[in-house]
């Protein structure tokens, strides 16, 4: 039986909209590691919160909400019971919703054991706001991406437009803003890069450019294990 702490876990941490899903997703494809993006799990809490009408500062029942998430990832497909919810998580609805909910210390500490269980063998590629600095504290490589949050409005603005949802500049913006200040601002948990991190400034680079720079530090902490 593999010890899990012997399990290598890459943590890739960021804002929203820097790039780190794409990028976390790639890098587990090149390595054939397991993939997490664990703000998927915020998502989530957040779409059942809302479709159960769970008031957001209702801390108890939105962690009870956490604890029992019928959830599961299959590839880049996200399913909530026997629902396909990939698109509806990516609503801007549901990602204000996830960004007020991660702030509540219950509901973060309800998706704790959830997201441990995803090192599995041979590795995982975790995405998130606090993968290096509280799940995966001991990581074999911690990486925080970031942009610009003009760069980062464009690309939201290109996703959800892709996607078919609707999608304004000026709002995607004040939006971004907001929930930047929420996350790096809030008691558990805050954004900020873990002890030891990469830093990677996304804004002028591409996800192929990204995912190599990521190949690179891993290869090299690898070499020096």
């Amino acid at each position: 039986m593999t010890q899990t702490n012997t399990i290598p876990v890459i943590a890739i941490d960021g804002p929203t909209a820097s790039g780190k899903g794409t990028v976390a997703h790639r890098v587990a494809l090149k390595l054939g590691f397991h993939y997490l993006d664990s703000g998927a799990l915020y998502r989530l809490t957040a779409l059942s919160a809302l479709r159960h009408q769970v008031a957001l500062n209702d801390e108890h029942a939105l962690s009870k909400l956490a604890e029992r998430l019928p959830c599961r990832f299959a590839g880049d497909q996200v399913w909530l019971a026997n629902e396909n919810v990939t698109a509806a998580i990516r609503a801007e609805e549901v990602g204000n919703t996830a960004s007020k909910i991660a702030s509540l210390p219950n509901v973060r500490h309800a998706l704790v054991g959830l997201q441990l269980g995803f090192r599995q063998p041979p590795g995982l590629v975790a995405d998130g706001r606090d993968m290096g600095t509280v799940i995966f504290p001991h990581a074999s490589l911690k990486v925080f991406l970031t942009a610009s949050v003009e760069a980062r409005a464009e690309r939201r603005y290109k996703q959800l437009i892709d996607k078919g949802f609707p999608a304004n500049m000026t709002n995607l913006l004040k939006d971004l803003k907001e929930r930047d200040e929420r996350d790096s601002n809030r008691a558990v948990a805050p954004l900020k890069p873990a002890e030891g991190a990469h830093t990677l400034d996304t804004s002028r680079m591409t996800a192929d450019e990204a995912v190599e720079q990521v190949l690179k530090w891993y290869a090299a902490v690898r070499k020096h294990a």
